[in-house]
């Protein structure tokens, strides 16, 4: 029988729930069960010699290996020929991702963290970017302690370690882009699925949508998903919002009925009752003991993604442009649909028409409004642009879904 693969435990430090990072050495004599890893992390052997398996490929590891580990995959150490010696380095994947992408390339798009990670996870150092990867992981031992030992960082620390992690990103991109790649997998990988869960999960995720992303039945999805993780379809798209609920709170002020229709929820009852159930605390007081929403990273770029998702989910029923949302925080519609990108998937147009879409639901259920006057009263000045985000997001007209619906 398939064993099931442990789940990392949630959050980066176990002294500061609201911590974006932590260090910690880590030395392994012998091969390691899987694990499936909650928070990206970067992995910097120091020492030693083995063979490290994630999302199924093996790569081999020595002095000077960098291993890059994306939320939501899996790894194992599946050979030691000389003890491991590692430097981990577990971060909020989101911040980083957001701090990256201010800079540019040369054709003028943002680095491809995330794929550049997906497609070469594992490089071999040069002897110089070993010195330069070294001092990096130094530099962040020294700002934020060392997790097993439950140091305390300095001040101000999460704004250098924002910095050194960048260059460490830096660092990885420009040596994956220069590596050999593997061929490409016939297919979607199911190992893949947990990444595809977490991706998607803000999102009124079904089984049926996974088993036609990768090409199997219901079944076979919901099979796989509780043989890698001992959980449930249900149950682990709950721990997924979870952990994207924590944040929410921690870095905005949206009431539990906004969150819930952002992040999946059906509503919030459901949010504080799967939310109490996971962390044994009510929504309320773990917002309270841990949101440090003014002091967040000591950079407001770090809330910028919260914020925009705030501010267009709290003013969807006026006259919003990407150009005055975007004059209004002080930055272009370019860094504007960026930062939206990054933070749920969808550049501003999408983001508000799918608001607008999902508010019109809402009234063509519970009053008898005409389409029209639910089309102005979600922010629309006629029915005809209703009529047409409607059919994009929902398959059907306005009246369409009324008539489905009218018994709901």
């Amino acid at each position: 029988m398939k064993q099931t693969i442990a789940l990392q435990t949630p959050g980066r430090s176990d002294l500061d729930q609201s911590s974006l990072f932590s260090f910690d050495q880590f030395t392994a004599a012998r091969p390691t069960a899987p694990v499936i890893h909650r928070d990206a992390r970067f992995l910097l052997v120091r020492s030693g010699s083995g063979v490290i398996r994630l999302q199924g490929r093996e790569y081999p590891l020595s002095a000077g290996s960098l291993a890059a580990i994306l939320p939501w995959q899996i790894s194992e150490i599946v050979r030691v020929d000389e003890p491991l010696a590692c430097s981990v380095i577990a971060y909020h994947y989101d911040t980083v991702a957001r701090a990256a992408h201010l800079f540019r390339g040369e054709d003028g798009q943002p680095m491809p963290m995330a794929r550049l990670m997906e497609t070469v996870p594992v490089l071999e150092l040069s002897p110089r970017q070993r010195a330069e990867a070294g001092r990096i992981a130094d530099g962040l031992s020294r700002e934020l302690g060392l997790a097993s030992l439950q140091e305390e960082g300095q001040l101000f620390s999460s704004l250098n370690a924002v910095s050194l992690l960048v260059q460490l990103t830096v660092l990885f991109a420009r040596q994956a882009l220069a590596a050999d790649r593997p061929a490409d997998a016939q297919g979607p990988d199911h190992r893949e699925l947990l990444r595809y869960m977490y991706l998607h999960c803000g999102q009124k995720l079904t089984l049926q949508q996974l088993a036609d992303v990768f090409g199997c039945s219901r079944s076979t999805v919901s099979a796989r998903i509780t043989a890698m993780t001992g959980l449930s379809f249900f149950d682990l798209l709950n721990e997924m919002r979870i952990g994207k609920t924590a944040d929410y709170l921690l870095y905005t002020d949206l009431t539990l009925k906004e969150l819930a229709e952002i992040l999946g929820y059906v509503d919030e009852s459901h949010i504080s009752k799967v939310f109490a159930a996971r962390l044994g605390t009510r929504i309320g007081q773990y917002r309270a003991t841990y949101q440090k929403v003014q002091n967040i990273c000591q950079i407001e770029e770090s809330r910028l993604g919260y914020s925009l998702v705030q501010h267009i989910y709290r003013h969807y029923r006026e006259d919003l442009s990407a150009a005055g949302v975007a004059r209004a925080f002080g930055i272009s519609v370019q860094q504007l649909n960026r930062t939206l990108l990054c933070q749920v998937e969808l550049n501003f147009e999408d983001f508000l028409a799918l608001i607008r879409v999902n508010r019109a639901c809402k009234l063509l259920t519970t009053t008898r409004m005409t389409v029209l006057d639910i089309a102005l009263e979600v922010g629309y000045r006629n029915a005809k642009t209703l009529n047409r985000n409607f059919l994009k997001y929902r398959l059907m007209t306005p009246s369409a879904y009324r008539a489905a619906n009218s018994g709901q």
